[in-house]
């Protein structure tokens, strides 16, 4: 859903029009998702790579910053799952991962047996504090072909789908 209200017809022409790799599109829009899609695999690579040492996987890093920044009181499994980035069928399974390692703990509300309530330990945090500066220079170096202004303008843009909240 978008977020924000049409402004106008979506643009047309460039029907068949190819892209750096001689494919052609039907659509200007079939186009632009393409290249969102080969540009957001593509920078999801390169932070599974830079993951690789800690032995975390992007999925993994994305639900310890979730229970991270849910503090001490830490999140049920059905609100870590609404909060990834990229939907996981099998949240269960991806906690019990971060379980096993000792990454977080979980425990069965008192009042309602059926939540289950996920929260980051010590050594979770300290996975994330180990990682938090290459990740971050990472991420400077993914974005710094663009000047501020292209950058903001980026996120305006990305803003406007409506996805950001999710």
């Amino acid at each position: 859903m978008l977020k924000r209200a049409h402004r106008g017809s979506p643009p047309t022409g460039g029907e068949g029009k190819p892209d750096g790799r001689g494919a052609r599109f039907e659509t200007p829009q079939l186009l632009a998702f393409d290249l969102l899609l080969r540009t957001a695999s593509e920078l999801d690579q390169q932070v599974a790579q830079a993951l690789k040492p800690a032995e975390v996987t992007p999925a993994q890093y994305n639900v310890l910053r979730i229970l991270r920044n849910a503090g001490t009181a830490g999140l049920a499994c059905s609100d870590v799952s609404e909060r990834l980035v990229r939907h996981d069928p099998d949240v269960t399974r991806l906690l019990d991962r971060l379980e096993a390692r000792g990454f977080v703990q979980r425990s069965r509300d008192a009042d309602d047996r059926r939540v289950v309530t996920a929260r980051i330990t010590a050594k979770g945090r300290a996975v994330l504090d180990k990682l938090g500066e290459s990740i971050a220079a990472l991420h400077a170096r993914q974005f710094d072909h663009l000047t501020r202004d292209e950058f903001r303008t980026l996120l305006s843009l990305l803003e406007t789908f409506g996805f950001e909240g999710r």
